[in-house]
């Protein structure tokens, strides 16, 4: 009876071991967020399009309502800076670095600052 006790009460250490595990972020996985100068559904479309083309990224999201992409990468391949420049590339704001020119004309008419 006793290593019976015992062989449950391994297992359920083991299990939860695993669990707690399993909620932790990898070791080199980091998340930012960067404010955009996003207005619109195509903007939130455009701009995570972009981010899935960049290398190093895992996720992103845009919330509309805040302007803020939440962008889940892998610090190996990329860094914050990257990722900036790659919205600032993809016509959008990012922080304190304005859209490059040229992409932000590029954006339908809709997704420029000041048409809504």
């Amino acid at each position: 009876m006793i290593k019976v006790k015992m062989l449950l009460l391994s297992m359920l250490i083991a299990l939860l071991s695993m669990s707690s595990n399993a909620q932790t972020q990898p070791k080199n996985q980091e998340t930012v967020a960067i404010k955009t100068s996003a207005v619109c559904d195509m903007c939130k479309k455009t701009m995570e399009k972009a981010m899935a083309y960049e290398k190093g990224v895992k996720s992103s999201s845009l919330d509309v309502d805040s302007k803020v992409l939440t962008v889940v990468f892998d610090s190996r391949k990329t860094n914050v800076d990257n990722i900036r420049k790659a919205v600032t590339e993809t016509g959008y704001d990012a922080d304190d670095k304005p859209a490059q020119e040229r992409a932000y004309k590029r954006l339908d008419d809709c997704c420029k600052k000041g048409a809504h």
